[in-house]
């Protein structure tokens, strides 16, 4: 077998859509016991998009974030390998979204599939990718971070309402010998914090009947006090152990790029870092959390700041427990 070792997987194009629809905190309030002051002081959330018409499933959005990435790489869809499509909201129980997106896009060559890790999906789809990658099995591979929470969640749960969007993006992984894209990671998961953060129906366990929908149990179920006190501390030690393992300083990273679920769960992973306030990218004021698709979203958006080589920290945590963290030098 050949030697692969100093081959990584690096981002070489990245892309992102998000629907017309923009839900305010101002219309919230006309929907519920709510008003922005609470929102925005526990959250940081103004607005978040949604993905409104019949028949539109999250593979919408990830066809639009892929054919812009295409166009914009100038990339062929037949030389594309492997899609992996991070999403808890695929259109369907089966066949997986990523293979409709590839038979829409004509990537008839690649096989791929949908992975689930709620809010840490994207990463944990990376990881799996820049294996591939690093292995020199493959040269290009598509991943893909997307979610329609709309679809799943309960407009009258102010609990989750105002926090979830819809929206995602892109990235296409290729191999790189100037030891830039993938560096390290560290993924986790516990499955024992299913209870504070699920949804209860709709799998084999509970299949949908007319009592489940009349029990309002195909929406997203949160303990809100109990996942954000897990997510601070694990979100926050994973951080800071990537950067122990790998030397790095405050000084070293230029971004800490973190999952958008709460501006407060944001502040806290910083600090631990210590990392001023200007080096942490930020959206969840624009778009809320958009579960899989925070991450590209956060890149996309902050493309044009990203010099080569920059120093990235990639952190998520999400339902399931499901949290992680990467370590990338930029590559584009």
């Amino acid at each position: 077998m050949q030697n692969h070792s100093n081959i990584t997987a690096a981002i070489t194009g990245i892309a992102s859509y998000l629907p017309d629809y923009i839900l305010t905190n101002a219309e919230l309030e006309q929907m519920m016991d709510t008003t922005d002051e609470w929102i925005t002081s526990r959250t940081g959330i103004k607005e978040r998009r949604l993905l409104k018409g019949e028949n539109q499933g999250v593979s919408v959005i990830g066809v639009e974030a892929v054919k812009k990435l295409l166009e914009k790489t100038n990339t062929d869809p037949l030389s594309i390998d492997m899609v992996i499509f991070a999403t808890v909201t695929p259109d369907m129980v089966f066949p997986a979204t990523a293979n409709l997106v590839s038979d829409q896009l004509g990537m008839k060559n690649a096989w791929g599939f949908d992975l689930e890790a709620a809010c840490s999906g994207f990463i944990y789809a990376l990881t799996v990718a820049s294996q591939f990658i690093k292995s020199g099995v493959y040269k290009k591979i598509i991943v893909i971070g997307a979610d329609k929470m709309s679809s799943i969640i309960n407009y009258e749960d102010r609990q989750t309402a105002v926090i979830f969007g819809d929206g995602g993006g892109a990235v296409l992984l290729e191999p790189n010998t100037e030891g830039l894209g993938i560096q390290d990671f560290i993924m986790r998961a516990d499955g024992s914090g299913v209870k504070y953060l699920h949804q209860k129906a709709g799998g084999s366990r509970k299949p949908a009947s007319i009592e489940t929908v009349t029990n309002l149990e195909h929406y997203v179920y949160q303990e809100g006090q109990s996942v954000f006190k897990f997510a601070v501390t694990n979100m926050a030690d994973i951080s800071a152990e990537i950067m122990e393992r790998n030397h790095l300083t405050a000084d070293d990273i230029q971004w800490l790029v973190a999952h958008q679920a709460n501006k407060r769960i944001i502040d806290a992973t910083r600090q631990r870092m210590g990392l001023a306030e200007e080096k942490v990218m930020m959206n969840i004021h624009k778009y809320g959390n958009t579960t899989a698709g925070t991450i590209p979203l956060l890149l996309s958006d902050y493309e044009s700041l990203l010099m080569k080589g920059d120093n990235l920290i990639i952190a998520a945590f999400g339902g399931g427990f499901t949290w992680g963290s990467i370590y990338l030098k930029w590559s584009i």
